[in-house]
């Protein structure tokens, strides 16, 4: 499987958990040249709605790239 790391030339969100009872985690990258990342549970809801407010989708609105 290749590396599904989220970079600023290959933009995104990636969300996972350490196996089935592990500690969830998420990062992500904007073409902005914003990024970041989080392994606690309740920073990666937090991090996906910034990513979500601010970023990734956010860039493709009222014309934005």
């Amino acid at each position: 499987m290749s590396d599904l790391t989220p970079t600023p030339n290959f933009p995104g969100i990636r969300i996972g958990q350490e196996g089935p009872y592990g500690a969830a985690y998420a990062d992500y990258a904007c073409r902005c040249g914003q990024s970041a990342s989080t392994t606690a549970g309740g920073s990666v809801a937090a991090l996906v709605q910034d990513y979500t407010d601010n970023h990734g989708p956010a860039h493709r609105k009222e014309g934005r790239t």
